[in-house]
């Protein structure tokens, strides 16, 4: 299953993937998370040091070799210059797993806190003014795009906050996407916003709200959400200690706090897989970056990259 997790900055986004993982990874589930947000503190929620995180390989240096890997021998793909972010896989396309060696992982995946961990990169201060930040995530949609996950598998991406993932089809990568919202106006007028856009597309939106003291936190959310409210954490001692730098052992999690991160489980668990709607949006967004920017770009007519017979899937892993 593919997770991604958004909300309004400041919501406790970062903590609650951070925390997701941890859960998913405690029981033995093969996990890969990604850091896809302009701010990049998965891997310090993860445990890492600052020295550490700042040293961890980014995918959006490296996006010319992962066009190169994801191309393989696609005939319909002329060079991995000619790929852009919503290039779709087709056969002879290099496809991946959650768990698999590969040249990509290899590079760029590394361990922070028991978790394999994959980082989009900072906004260095050589980008300002010359680069769009949806450059460097376009190496997650690539990535997202050729991944069949397999049943107990989960990617877990932390995505930027807001609405600004809806700049590409980054969004309809996911099969569950948690909306995690404070109990006040202004994170609800996120997800107001979040949920006006999915809903056109099928999204499916959870939310869990954060930051919760008492019963009039869980009235407020529930009087602005509705059914789409799934679960929520309370404020944590736990969450508190770590982000003052002593981690404890996510067994000392509050119950609650666990019981609801069981719940975002058995939810994303309940999904059904639907490799051809993948597919389908795969495509239909890449014919629509074709015909406003890319073709331009690339000096060809990218609708050529479609396989029409193609469908991502357990299926194709085999040939």
């Amino acid at each position: 299953m593919k997770i991604a997790l958004v909300g309004k900055g400041g919501s406790g986004k970062t903590t609650l993937a951070a925390l997701f993982a941890r859960h998913l990874a405690s029981s033995g589930a093969p996990l890969l998370a990604v850091d896809a947000d302009i701010n990049q503190h998965l891997a310090a929620a993860l445990g890492a040091a600052e020295d550490e995180a700042v040293l961890l390989p980014a995918l959006g240096d490296h996006l010319p070799g992962i066009k190169e890997y994801l191309r393989g021998s696609n005939p319909r793909i002329s060079s991995a210059a000619a790929m852009v972010k919503t290039t779709p896989p087709g056969r002879g396309s290099q496809l991946l797993s959650i768990t698999e060696a590969n040249p990509i992982y290899d590079l760029l995946v590394r361990e922070v806190g028991g978790i394999r961990l994959a980082v989009t990169g900072p906004f260095a201060t050589e980008d300002l003014g010359v680069a769009c930040y949806h450059s460097k995530v376009g190496a997650v949609e690539l990535l997202l795009n050729h991944l069949v996950d397999g049943p107990g598998e989960y990617a877990v991406v932390d995505m930027t906050a807001g609405a600004d993932s809806f700049a590409s089809g980054l969004f309809t990568r996911f099969d569950a996407t948690f909306l995690v919202c404070e109990p006040t106006l202004r994170s609800v007028g996120v997800y107001r916003q979040y949920v006006g856009y999915a809903r056109d597309f099928g999204v499916r939106v959870y939310v869990v709200g954060n930051k919760v003291d008492d019963e009039s936190d869980v009235e407020f959310l529930r009087e602005h959400v509705g059914a789409d409210l799934l679960t929520w954490v309370g404020r944590s001692a736990y969450v508190k200690a770590a982000e003052r730098g002593r981690p404890r052992p996510l067994s000392a999690l509050e119950t609650a706090n666990r019981d609801a991160l069981d719940t975002m489980r058995k939810a994303v668990d309940a999904c059904a897989k639907d490799w051809a709607a993948y597919t389908r949006q795969a495509v239909e967004f890449h014919l629509r970056n074709a015909t406003a920017w890319a073709n331009d770009k690339v000096g060809e007519d990218l609708a050529g990259q479609v396989d029409p017979d193609f469908v991502l899937g357990p299926q194709v892993m085999a040939h």
